[in-house]
């Protein structure tokens, strides 16, 4: 997840991915934007932005339901490739 300090979006979706990864068990990871200039440039003003496998799956609020969903699909996905 891309950040910033003091973002309140940032704060809430921090909680729901936080939730989401103690049920379905995978690596969280926050950058905060504003320790690179590139970040800044490409995703300053939009924090906070979800990605999944490398896409860009949320910015701003993350939707439960979405996620879950996303999830779901990404961990059927990972036993078919197994």
């Amino acid at each position: 997840m891309f950040t910033r300090a003091g973002c309140h979006l940032c704060d809430e979706a921090w909680q729901i991915l936080e939730s989401a990864r103690q049920q379905y068990g995978f690596t969280l990871q926050a950058v905060d934007v504003d320790i690179d200039p590139e970040l800044i440039s490409q995703y300053g003003d939009c924090v906070p932005v979800v990605l999944v496998d490398g896409k860009v799956r949320f910015r701003g609020r993350i939707n439960s339901v979405l996620l879950s969903r996303l999830l779901r699909a990404e961990k059927w996905m990972d036993k078919e490739n197994s």
